[in-house]
């Protein structure tokens, strides 16, 4: 919790807090301070149409690990790609499905990262064609390459991103005020001063998405809850 050592609001509708008090989340803050302008949107409108692209330019399938043929070329030490059954157009994994997929044959991931992409792509093919056979989910992408993303049982269940945000909008509309959640406000260092009302921008805003994953952090600082009141009679919030 947070001390609010002045309960009144200034004209902008700030108040001063205590930023000693209560926890930080630092992983916020990360994601602030790391994520590029491409990656950065203003409403969850506009987050559940890029991330909803994603999820119409994907698929999965169900195929035999022993069918999964894996080719690499002398000219790219590298390039690995694969081939899945039904398909002949080369399938670029990435680095967590090529972690996967060495796990699922018992390989040394980390080793097999290592090796030119012909002697990774051979060891690779030998665990698929001498592990026991069965049944992985694929889940591929396709925006210009067709990329595997994910190698999992058959029976994994996935949620897909905008499904997440559609999720959150039931409870938060399009997390730019229109309800009681949306993007946190700022607070000016210098004074202490928390202001609760300022414009999304791709600086202010916390709705993050790249390629591969989505972020949101909302609050509802126009009704903070009061716990009680500190010795010196303010609320403690």
């Amino acid at each position: 919790m947070t001390q609010v050592l002045d309960a009144t609001r200034d004209r902008s509708g700030g108040y001063k807090v205590d930023v000693s008090r209560g926890e930080r989340i630092g992983r916020v803050s990360s994601e602030w301070f790391s994520r590029p302008a491409d990656e950065r949107y203003l409403s969850l409108s506009e987050l559940f149409a890029a991330v909803q692209i994603r999820t119409e330019r994907s698929r999965t399938r169900t195929v035999e690990s022993a069918a999964i043929r894996v080719e690499a070329s002398r000219d790219d030490a590298e390039r690995l790609s694969l081939v899945l059954p039904g398909k002949d157009t080369p399938i670029i994994p990435t680095h967590w499905s090529f972690g996967q997929l060495a796990s699922l044959v018992g390989a040394p991931t980390a080793y097999l990262r290592q090796l030119p992409a012909p002697l990774a792509g051979i060891n690779l093919q030998y665990g698929l064609a001498s592990h026991r056979a069965e049944q992985v989910k694929t889940l591929e992408t396709e925006d210009g390459r067709i990329e595997l993303r994910a190698v999992t049982g058959p029976d994994y269940g996935r949620i897909f991103d905008h499904e997440l945000v559609a999720a959150v909008q039931r409870i938060a509309g399009n997390g730019t005020g229109d309800t009681r959640w949306k993007v946190p406000g700022v607070l000016e260092w210098s004074t202490r001063v928390y202001h609760p009302h300022v414009d999304v921008t791709k600086d202010t805003t916390t709705l993050y998405a790249s390629d591969r994953d989505v972020f949101l952090f909302l609050v509802d600082d126009l009704n903070p809850i009061e716990a009680g009141r500190l010795p010196d009679g303010s609320p403690d919030v």
